[in-house]
């Protein structure tokens, strides 16, 4: 993830996901440059996100199981302001 996000709403993730998570590692990239006039995109900007996350709560869960600690972590910015989210989680030690 070449570009780390620095708008308040990525912030707002980082510290929520931070808060929930205590990731050993976190990379949140904002890729709503790539979406000017698709669907989705908010022109306000931060919009669409690319997550590379890596923390000890994931241990023992699969995928879909992660991803829903990462939406209940985000809560409302997921409904109000993110409209898309990639995600790679895993847990410390997982290639």
């Amino acid at each position: 993830m070449p570009d780390a996000a620095t708008g308040p709403v990525a912030a707002q993730m980082i510290e929520r996901l931070t808060a929930a998570l205590s990731p050993t590692r976190l990379e949140l990239e904002d890729q709503s440059h790539q979406h000017i006039g698709h669907a989705g995109h908010d022109p306000r900007g931060e919009s669409h996100f690319a997550l590379l996350i890596e923390s000890p709560a994931f241990a023992g869960l699969n995928r879909v199981e992660r991803q829903r600690k990462i939406y209940a972590a985000l809560g409302d910015l997921m409904r109000e302001r993110v409209h898309a989210l990639t995600i790679k989680a895993k847990a410390p030690g997982e290639g």
